[in-house]
């Protein structure tokens, strides 16, 4: 049977496959996986896009919050240097120009003397004021009030010149301390120092903390010692400026000049507050009674009494009972104990002693050189707390100044200190311990803005000055008793003493930690476990040893 050429040629094109046609993809199949690649890789360029516009968008957020925050950190400081820069010429004017009036040191020193009892007894009422009002109100009464104390200080003392005769002057001291000008001179500066507690509180142990946050210690460290570099620099500057002033042009002309400067700094101040108040979203008025932890003493402060008297003792009662009982008290003691250190430090006796023994410009250089390592001391507290942690920092810098003030106590009583050569090494321990002073200073500053609840930290600030007033009481008391120069290395040793002490009590209270305190510093690795055994001893020897230099 034959077959058909068409049928066969059907079967055979059925039968005999086309590789060329088999193997490659219909068109239709390609347009769909071109379509499909192109549909994927036009969803991912899209994806990339929004990705890099989020990103750029967060870095110009980042970049945002980072030019925020350094508007609002330079606002702060320059509220700091206006109102700090008056103080500190102020606070070198006014003994300057009084001790003109009279040879004698005692007109100054009943000045400085009924201050210091002003601050201690005064000092809670300002905190309780600040605690109470709106905190930028508060304090811009407050500076207000400080800048009106110190223009009445410098009238009375303008008037004094202008009317006292070097005869009539030189005459007795008791007719010139019984003098109205002088009473009132004596009242304005209490009220002038008291309030300005109202500056130094304010800013560090209340807005900085605010602003840097106690969950940030090396921020909150380098903002802290920011204010301390600004705080020297403008101790420097105001002695310098002044100190030109009162040599051109006499103490008369430079009084008005200096209060001329006071009015106009005052409402630059205002406004740089109400600025950084403004930077910060209002975080300056905050609530009062944010954070309280202890309630009978929240309950007492919101007593309100009846007459301004009674108002006045509830405050420095509360204040006492909070400043008792803070939950780092052995810090704030420590801080204390270092003001009983009115020797060997920059200050009025130290100056009075050097005067019979060396140069005045020597003595310059070292009231300059003891401001200098304050300023380096800003910069290496941050690296201290970067290094070893918050808390082992401040006993870093106790320790260190108990040392060196321990040898330049050893070097003044082995009896060398009456060559010049000795008496420049016992000088340069001294300045060197101000580095480990000064240091603490600022940690143990930080720890105290970390622990105290914030509601509470300007009724416990001033308390706490209150109390180192308190200490420079006693070691005045103590100076007059012993007025003699040749009791100076007694109270050398009293002062070297003091430091130990505060030493002591900072390394006894870290290396036996509370719950409580293991809590507030659970942010510090380098504080997650005690002292070992071995290092509370060695701290303890070296705190024992340099309060015994003479053994």
């Amino acid at each position: 049977m034959a077959l058909r050429p068409g049928l066969l040629g059907n079967r055979t094109s059925l039968r005999v496959p086309n590789f060329q046609t088999q193997n490659r993809p219909p068109q239709l199949s390609h347009n769909v996986f071109f379509r499909f690649w192109m549909n994927r890789s036009s969803n991912l360029s899209i994806s990339v896009t929004r990705c890099n516009q989020r990103k750029n968008k967060m870095q110009w957020q980042q970049l945002l919050h980072i030019l925020q925050a350094y508007m609002l950190f330079s606002a702060l400081y320059a509220s700091f240097w206006a109102g700090n820069l008056v103080e500190q010429i102020w606070n070198f004017a006014w003994p300057a120009t009084v001790a003109l009036l009279h040879p004698s040191l005692l007109p100054v020193a009943v000045v400085s003397f009924v201050a210091k009892i002003g601050i201690f007894a005064g000092g809670p009422l300002v905190g309780s004021l600040m605690d109470s009002f709106p905190r930028v109100l508060a304090f811009n009464s407050l500076s207000a009030v400080q800048t009106a104390a110190q223009l009445i200080s410098a009238g009375m003392i303008i008037y004094a010149h202008n009317v006292s005769t070097p005869a009539a002057a030189v005459s007795s001291t008791t007719s010139l301390l019984s003098q109205p000008w002088f009473v009132v001179l004596v009242l304005a500066g209490a009220v002038e120092r008291l309030t300005g507690l109202a500056s130094g509180v304010a800013f560090e142990r209340d807005w900085v903390v605010l602003l840097a946050g106690t969950n940030r210690p090396i921020a909150l460290a380098n903002a802290n010692a920011m204010l301390s570099r600004v705080d020297f620099l403008c101790e420097i500057a105001g002695a310098s400026i002044f100190g030109l002033l009162l040599a051109k042009f006499g103490p008369v002309t430079s009084l008005k000049l200096a209060a001329v400067l006071m009015m106009c700094t005052l409402p630059i101040l205002i406004l740089l507050v109400h600025l950084t108040n403004k930077l910060s979203k209002g975080v300056l008025e905050r609530p009062r009674h944010h954070g309280i932890s202890n309630e009978s003493s929240n309950a007492s402060e919101r007593r309100i009494p009846e007459n301004l008297g009674a108002r006045g003792l509830d405050a420095i009662r509360c204040g006492w009972v909070q400043y008792k009982t803070q939950p780092v008290l052995p810090v704030s003691l420590a801080f204390v104990f270092l003001y009983f250190n009115v020797v060997l430090s920059p200050g009025g006796l130290m100056t009075s002693y050097l005067t019979h023994r060396l140069n005045p410009s020597i003595i310059g250089a070292f009231s300059g050189m003891c401001a200098f390592m304050g300023v380096a001391a800003t910069f290496m507290s941050a690296k201290l707390v970067e290094k070893l942690g918050l808390l082992k920092a401040g006993a870093a810098g106790l320790i260190f100044q108990a040392l060196v003030l321990g040898i330049a106590v050893a070097v003044y009583w082995s009896g060398s200190i009456a060559h010049q050569k000795s008496l420049i090494f016992f000088l340069f321990l001294v300045v060197l311990s101000r580095l480990g002073h000064m240091s603490y200073d600022i940690v143990g500053g930080q720890i105290l803005q970390t622990a105290v609840p914030p509601s509470q930290a300007n009724l416990i600030g001033t308390t706490e000055i209150s109390m180192t007033s308190l200490a420079e009481l006693v070691m005045l008391g103590v100076a007059i008793i012993a007025e003699d120069v040749s009791h100076f290395g007694f109270l050398a040793l009293l002062s070297m003493v003091a430091v130990a002490g505060a030493a002591w009590i900072y390394c006894h209270w870290m290396s036996n930690p509370t719950n409580e305190s293991l809590q507030l510093f659970s942010f510090d690795q380098h504080y997650n476990s005690p002292l070992s055994s071995n290092e509370q001893s060695v701290t303890t020897d070296i705190a024992s040893k340099s309060s015994s230099p003479m053994m």
